[in-house]
């Protein structure tokens, strides 16, 4: 018997109630505050809804989640709302929506005060030496230590050099970690000025700005492994070739925008 009444053999049931798949629930302004918190727990201790909160006491307004602004304006001006605001896919990827850029809106208050800034030493106080795929590499590369990045590309390092070697050759030789400049297109400071991102072998990238003066919308292009971006999203890392604006031998630490089970 389905609800209150069986309807055996009638043509038509009035009055049932429709057996549908549950519906996800929107995240919340809130719900991304708290992502964003348990993401940074060493950095950040809670938030209000208003403003998150550091461990240091400072609060830093988290702005408001507004569709109608612009693209190119949350692009050069992120809240942290705005920095949680777009989705990030999983699997194999597919070919982005327009302007669907997953992580490419940075708040870059938050980042410098998280990070340090490059332009003054702050960044270069936090550096470590890791080696970048000891088994087929073997090169040495400063990166942050804050929020254990270092210790996490260290374990993703691992991972890669256990992979296919047809396959790893993807991952080296790295085209720079540290680099204390903007963003092409944005003018905001770049991850790798944190040093918190890694670029990987130029030879297998493909980027936007090569493609985008020959047609538009922008054709998607990537030759990166699946297998390497599953590694790197295991262990907190973003692909940049799940973005409209692709950029696919880059990878940048932003747990906040993985779900705890995927990482």
């Amino acid at each position: 018997m389905i609800g209150r009444t069986a309807c055996w053999l009638a043509p038509v049931c009035v009055g049932l109630p429709l057996l549908t798949a549950p519906v996800a629930r929107a995240e919340t302004a809130a719900d991304l505050l708290d992502r964003l918190v348990q993401a940074y727990p060493q950095a950040l201790a809670g938030h209000d809804g208003d403003a998150i909160i550091w461990r240091d006491g400072t609060r830093m307004p988290a702005g408001k989640l507004d569709p109608q602004r612009s693209f190119d304006d949350r692009l050069r001006n992120a809240t942290i709302l705005d920095q949680l605001s777009q989705p990030y896919p999983r699997g194999q990827p597919s070919t982005p929506a327009v302007n669907a850029d997953p992580g490419r809106f940075r708040n870059e208050a938050l980042f410098k005060k998280m990070y340090g800034d490059c332009s003054t030493g702050g960044v270069t106080r936090n550096l470590v030496t890791i080696t970048w795929l000891p088994k087929s590499w073997g090169k040495s590369v400063s990166v942050t230590r804050i929020n254990g990045v270092a210790e996490r590309l260290k374990r993703v390092s691992a991972e890669i050099d256990e992979l296919d070697p047809k396959i790893r050759r993807a991952a080296f030789p790295i085209a720079g970690v540290l680099s204390c400049r903007p963003v092409a297109d944005t003018g905001r400071m770049s991850m790798h000025g944190y040093a918190a991102a890694i670029d990987l072998n130029l030879d297998y990238s493909d980027y936007w700005l090569w493609s985008a003066k020959k047609s538009s919308p922008i054709p998607y292009k990537n030759r990166f492994p699946q297998q390497i971006v599953d590694i790197f999203e295991r262990h907190g890392f973003i692909w940049g070739g799940r973005w409209y604006h692709y950029d696919t031998m880059h990878f940048e630490y932003r747990p906040e925008l993985l779900p705890p089970q995927a990482r």
